[in-house]
C-alpha cells in the first residue's frame, strides 16, 4: 500500500469540524433549535484552550461540557468557541479551538463524532513516516444510534466530567456509550467484506 501524501483522515476530520462549528454558530445565532442539545469533549491542554486554574486542575487532561439549558455568550469563530457556563453555582467562561475537541454528540439525535486531535493525527503521521510503514485512512467514528442513550434521558447538566475524576460540586458523570454490537434490534454496521464477490 502506498503512502497517502494528502493525508485524507486530516482533511475529513477538518471537514467535520468544520461542521461542528456551523452548528454552533447557527446554534449562536438562533439558539438550540427544538430537542437538539450538544455533549462536547475537549484536551483541556491544547493550544487556545483557556478554562479557569480551578477547572484545570479538576480536569487536567479533558473535560466534557453539556450545551442545553445553562449557558449563555456563545460566540463562534473560524478557529474556536466561547461559552459561558456555571459550575457547581460559579460563572466560568471557556474558550476551545476546534482542533482540540475530542467528541462532539447530540444525544437527542443519537449523533455522535468521534476525532483524534490533529496534533496527534500529525505526530501518528510522523512516526509512521519514520517507520517506513504505509499510512492506513483514519476517520473520526461518525455513530448514529437507533436507541437514546441514557444521559439524553437523565436531567440537565451543565457541566460533567469525561472521565472518572473528582467532579464539580452539582456535576454529574456521563457514561460514555459503549462501543460494543446494538442489541436492541437499532442500526448496524455492515463491513463491505459481506457484499464482495468470493
Amino acid at each position: 500500500m502506498s503512502v497517502d501524501h494528502i493525508r485524507y483522515d486530516i482533511l475529513v476530520q477538518e471537514a467535520l469540524r468544520g461542521m461542528v462549528r456551523n452548528v454552533l454558530a447557527e446554534s449562536a445565532k438562533g439558539g438550540l433549535a427544538g430537542d437538539h442539545h450538544f455533549f462536547i469533549t475537549f484536551d483541556t491542554t491544547a493550544d487556545g484552550a483557556k478554562l479557569s486554574d480551578r477547572l484545570r486542575e479538576r480536569y487536567p487532561e479533558e473535560m466534557t461540557i453539556v450545551l442545553q439549558h445553562q449557558f449563555w455568550d456563545l460566540k463562534v469563530t473560524d478557529e474556536l468557541f466561547e461559552v459561558g457556563l456555571s459550575f457547581g453555582g460559579v460563572a466560568e467562561r471557556l474558550v476551545v479551538p476546534f482542533a482540540a475537541i475530542k467528541a462532539f454528540a447530540d444525544p437527542s439525535v443519537q449523533f455522535t463524532l468521534q476525532f483524534e486531535t490533529l496534533a496527534e493525527a500529525g505526530d501518528e503521521a510522523d512516526d509512521e513516516a519514520e517507520s517506513g510503514e504505509a499510512m492506513k485512512p483514519k476517520a473520526p467514528a461518525i455513530k448514529q444510534e437507533a436507541r437514546q442513550p441514557e444521559a439524553a434521558k437523565e436531567p440537565a447538566r451543565t457541566s460533567v466530567p469525561a472521565s472518572p475524576r473528582p467532579q464539580a460540586p452539582g456535576a454529574e458523570a456521563v457514561d460514555k456509550p459503549d462501543a460494543g454490537p446494538d442489541k436492541s434490534g437499532g442500526a448496524e454496521v455492515v463491513r463491505l467484506d459481506r457484499f464482495r464477490k468470493k
